[in-house]
């Protein structure tokens, strides 16, 4: 297994508010986390990092291998995250800091992920792009709804608006799934700054070239930045083959 990882602030923000990296626990296995923050000018910035680094350094102790303990771990110490972060948005100098976050833990042949927010996890197998998470968003809302189409959702003026995010006061209703993987995967993980500048079609034709995994990493990120950069953009990439599970 190949991961390969890239954040850059993009062509339009001062800042960048996305935060990115990987951890193995005591038994060797592999967690990716992704946060794209919000709020203040500092505040998404603090909000992002901590949670990814809160929930890195808390694997790191961990010597978790089976999937159940996994999945309650991911559980507990995401919504414990979700209530730090809230409280210290109580404050003035952090006031609405929140962040999306998706968590991957490589086991073996799965990968086991949670995910909150609009960031999104994609599986391209077989030369077919499909995507394992729904955006947490007022528009994707109202596509599962039926009052607005793919098409309408990806130009509304509210596509930004999220539904939930790990700062929230409320207990946080997280996504958890699980997919088993097959020798030739990719597994994309990638904050809002890809997916609402790179169609899909473009994200498969760089993904299944001839590149490296890294330079297919630097290839997303320089598609976006050339479609505007509107936004941070982060992404992550993972290659599978089964003699490296």
């Amino acid at each position: 297994m190949e991961i390969s990882l890239l954040t850059d602030i993009g062509k339009k923000r001062s800042n960048n508010q996305d935060f990115v990296n990987q951890y193995k626990n005591q038994s060797d296995v592999n967690l990716v986390i992704l946060a794209d923050g919000m709020g203040g000018h500092r505040a998404g910035n603090i909000a992002s990092e901590m949670a990814v680094t809160d929930l890195g350094n808390q694997w790191a102790a961990t010597d978790y291998t089976d999937v159940n303990q996994i999945r309650d771990w991911m559980l507990v110490t995401i919504e414990a995250e979700n209530q730090k972060i809230h409280t210290l948005g109580t404050s003035e100098e952090f006031s609405g800091m929140g962040t999306t976050i998706e968590v991957l833990a490589f086991v073996k042949d799965v990968v086991l992920y949670a995910h909150v927010g609009d960031s999104r996890i994609s599986l391209i197998r077989d030369g077919q792009y499909k995507q394992l998470t729904s955006d947490h968003s007022l528009v994707n809302e109202l596509v599962k709804a039926g009052q607005l189409t793919e098409e309408e959702a990806a130009v509304h003026p509210q596509k930004n608006v999220i539904t939930q995010s790990i700062g929230q006061a409320s207990p946080l209703d997280i996504d958890l799934g699980i997919q088993p993987l097959q020798n030739g995967d990719f597994i994309l993980v990638n904050s809002d700054g890809l997916s609402n500048m790179v169609s899909r079609q473009q994200k498969l034709e760089i993904i299944l070239s001839e590149k490296t995994v890294q330079e297919k990493v630097e290839a997303l990120v320089d598609a976006a930045n050339q479609a505007g950069g509107l936004d941070n953009i982060t992404v992550v990439l993972i290659a599978y083959n089964e003699e490296d599970a």
